[in-house]
């Protein structure tokens, strides 16, 4: 038998702080959550990861890949980094909204080029837009280590379910 570990961690109620968003944009409080201003959702606390920049169409996050996210083969497990992937993604789109919209991850996909163990330190997930439409957004992301190596990379489509910005002319996206 292996010495049992324990994780303890905290986090905000995430609807405690509705109020202060109000009248801002998504950049806004992608930035206010940044700066620490706002407290980040609960799922950046369970899984131990930040989102340490937000500029118009841009998200970065970074994490340390920890023990507790090791799956039996003694690596960490996928879903890390389809959280870190899908995050960086989602909250690019939202730092290009003037007013809050309904939305959701409507397809995610990933590739894997390199394993991520408690060795590899530090890792930077980066997510911008490739096509910021009306209804239909879509956009990217990559995780790098702390030498730059390309450890995986992503694209999802987002379905905007209501008042998507006009970002792309009259024609719209879709």
């Amino acid at each position: 038998m292996t010495e049992t570990r324990t994780r303890t961690y905290s986090w905000e109620d995430p609807l405690s702080s509705l109020e202060l968003m109000v009248g801002r944009s998504g950049l806004e409080v992608m930035q206010m959550i940044a700066a620490g201003e706002l407290p980040p959702p609960p799922i950046a606390a369970t899984l131990g990861f930040r989102l340490v920049e937000a500029t118009r169409g841009r998200a970065v996050f970074e994490c340390e890949p920890a023990e507790f996210h090791y799956n039996p083969i003694g690596m960490v497990h996928a879903g890390l980094a389809m959280t870190l992937l899908d995050s960086a993604m989602g909250l690019a789109y939202v730092t290009t909204l003037e007013t809050p919209v309904g939305w959701t991850t409507l397809e995610l996909k990933a590739n894997f080029t390199r394993t991520l163990t408690t060795e590899t330190g530090l890792v930077r997930c980066i997510g911008s837009i490739i096509h910021p439409g009306r209804r239909v957004v879509t956009t990217e992301a990559r995780i790098e280590d702390s030498e730059g190596r390309l450890c995986a990379h992503g694209t999802s489509t987002i379905l905007v379910l209501s008042g998507g910005p006009d970002l792309d002319g009259p024609s719209g996206g879709r």
